[in-house]
């Protein structure tokens, strides 16, 4: 606990930029999972391949991805792009898949009725479909919330400054209290996570607060 709050500064430095790499691929990989998943309900016969294509994604090695990256993308080994762009692919992985079934598990009727009341197709993805598929989106983007946490503290190794370091540097040196911080601390952000998007979701989903009259 005293080498913790000696250190509070770096741990603190470290969790913003641990906060950065694993949340800013949540939101690029939701907003290229949403056609996605979106493409495959409304193209039942590609259904199949879309998401199996997808899901593949999360299968490829983090560290082999963080390490080959550059070379694709021209970018430095130690550039963080390289963390940003390797986890939007796995959380489009993990994202596809739950969009679909969001998107699927709307009841037919109220897209019947939606139709009848003028609505367009995108009109009714974005007013009704999306809506009503939140809560199950938002379970979907927990699981991705808590995988990336975890995944990005692998990038320590190719010398990635986030949480992972004092894994890392906590082993090298035989320290365990240090890695227990890191340990911890990326545990305490993956609840961050995981309480700010229900946060977001009951925000977004007023309807399932109401009280039966």
């Amino acid at each position: 606990m005293t080498w913790a709050l000696d250190h509070l500064d770096q741990i603190l430095t470290r969790a913003v930029q641990h906060a950065w790499l694993a949340g800013l691929p949540l939101v690029i990989g939701l907003v290229v999972a949403l056609p996605l998943g979106w493409f495959a309900v409304r193209r039942p016969r590609l259904r199949a391949v879309v998401l199996t294509t997808t899901g593949l994604l999360y299968t490829i090695p983090s560290l082999a991805l963080f390490i080959l990256l550059p070379s694709i993308l021209g970018t430095k080994i130690l550039d963080p792009v390289n963390v940003v762009v390797a986890m939007s692919i796995y959380t489009v992985a993990l994202l596809t898949r739950t969009v679909a079934d969001g998107l699927s598990s709307i009841d037919p009727f109220t897209r019947q009725a939606a139709v009848a009341m003028g609505y367009g197709s995108f009109a009714r993805f974005r007013a009704v479909d999306l809506p009503l598929a939140v809560p199950v989106i938002a379970a979907g983007l927990r699981v991705a919330a808590v995988s990336n946490v975890s995944i990005v503290s692998v990038a320590s190794l190719i010398g990635i400054s986030q949480l992972g370091y004092f894994l890392t540097d906590g082993y090298a040196r035989s320290f365990p209290t240090e890695v227990w911080v890191g340990i911890v601390a990326c545990l305490l952000l993956a609840l961050v996570f995981d309480v700010v998007i229900q946060l977001v979701s009951r925000v977004l989903t007023p309807w399932t607060r109401a009280v039966p009259a």
